[in-house]
């Protein structure tokens, strides 16, 4: 087996090569569709099912259109099944891929309840199948390389964490960024926060090597008519004592401060972090500041900046790294590893005990 590298992780193909079924056909199930493609002979789209540009996708593809989500389920040239459909889908969806033999890789968040993330997982472990989240942030160099720095102790013990991730409400109703997102203001997707912070939490997760503890939250909704929360700032606890902040919007009337479209700062004991996951990462001593390294810019606001190799890379790997678990590989110490199931379920339950700790104006305690 040989190690293949175009712009990011090595990676190490077997002589098996998976055949995936794409269950959404918008911008994130066109995403995944360009994700296995890039694969070459390690993966192939088989099958899309699902949405009004169902068909469009799988004509661009080579692949089968088919009418019903059972028939997709049913085929021998599926392996795997990715779920990229509205968020209070995934549950039933992947269940269906589980029960027919499929490995599943869910879109973020996972489900819409922590109820049904214990039913994939459980699930799943009767059928010695895999179940992963999508956290392709993860995957992202300056995101991977910030793991590292905190590994090897290069700010001292993590304090505090700021994460600010604005969205301009105008990129979206233009319709560049991934066409009609109507389903967001569903109530059953719960809103703008479930949508949003789970990148936030699975990354400061992997850094911190530690799970959230207790959280507190500000719930609001700005925008007029809208049944469904758009813009939360958040309190979160870690058990290893470090405390984060959070704060995300979709209201924003202008495009967000310079620099800020998803910005971590970090300060640790003996120095700080500075994370741009689209542009730079810096690090501060007592000596000063130094650029560490910087993210190519990723667009998503058009099929020319959304499907380019910057953005497709994060995805590009994650689809390798959910082969490597379903092969039972084991991922070296020093690369990302696809987010599981339980990784999911941890940002799920965060964001429910933000909201109703919203609602009922109190501290959640989590994981009990």
């Amino acid at each position: 087996m040989e190690p293949s590298q175009k712009g990011g992780l090595a990676l190490h193909f077997t002589m098996k090569s998976y055949r995936f079924g794409i269950v959404g056909s918008g911008f994130m199930g066109r995403t995944h569709a360009e994700a296995v493609k890039r694969l070459g002979p390690a993966a192939a789209v088989t099958a899309v099912w699902g949405g009004q540009r169902a068909a469009a996708l799988a004509q661009d593809y080579g692949c089968a259109c088919v009418p019903t989500l059972e028939e997709l389920l049913q085929r021998s040239d599926v392996d795997a099944v990715v779920v990229t459909t509205p968020h209070h889908l995934h549950a039933e969806e992947a269940l269906a891929a589980l029960a027919a033999g499929k490995h599943v890789l869910i879109e973020k968040p996972i489900t819409t309840s922590v109820a049904d993330c214990d039913r994939l997982i459980a699930a799943a472990s009767r059928r010695n199948l895999v179940v992963a989240t999508g956290y392709h942030q993860r995957f992202r160099q300056n995101n991977h390389r910030t793991q590292r720095l905190i590994a090897e102790n290069a700010i001292g013990q993590v304090q505090t964490l700021q994460v600010s991730m604005p969205t301009f409400l105008g990129t979206i109703q233009k319709g560049g960024f991934g066409g009609n997102w109507a389903w967001w203001d569903d109530p059953a997707s719960l809103g703008h926060m479930i949508n949003a912070f789970p990148h936030a939490l699975d990354l400061m997760r992997w850094w911190l090597d530690s799970n959230p503890s207790t959280v507190a939250a500000f719930c609001r909704t700005f925008l007029p008519g809208l049944k469904v929360e758009d813009t939360t700032l958040a309190l979160v606890e870690f058990s290893n004592g470090s405390v984060a902040s959070i704060v995300s919007s979709r209201a924003f009337p202008a495009p967000p401060f310079p620099g800020e479209n998803f910005r971590f700062r970090i300060m640790g004991s003996t120095g700080l972090i500075d994370l741009d996951p689209l542009g730079q990462l810096r690090l501060a001593d007592e000596k000063g500041w130094r650029l560490v390294c910087e993210q190519p810019t990723v667009g998503a606001e058009a099929a020319n900046t959304a499907f380019a190799d910057t953005r497709m890379q994060a995805f590009r790997d994650q689809i390798a790294s959910f082969i490597d678990a379903m092969e039972g590989r084991k991922t070296p110490a020093d690369r990302p590893v696809v987010g599981s199931a339980q990784d999911g379920r941890v940002a799920v339950e965060a964001c429910l005990a933000m909201l109703a700790g919203s609602r009922e104006r109190r501290w959640v305690s989590l994981g009990r």
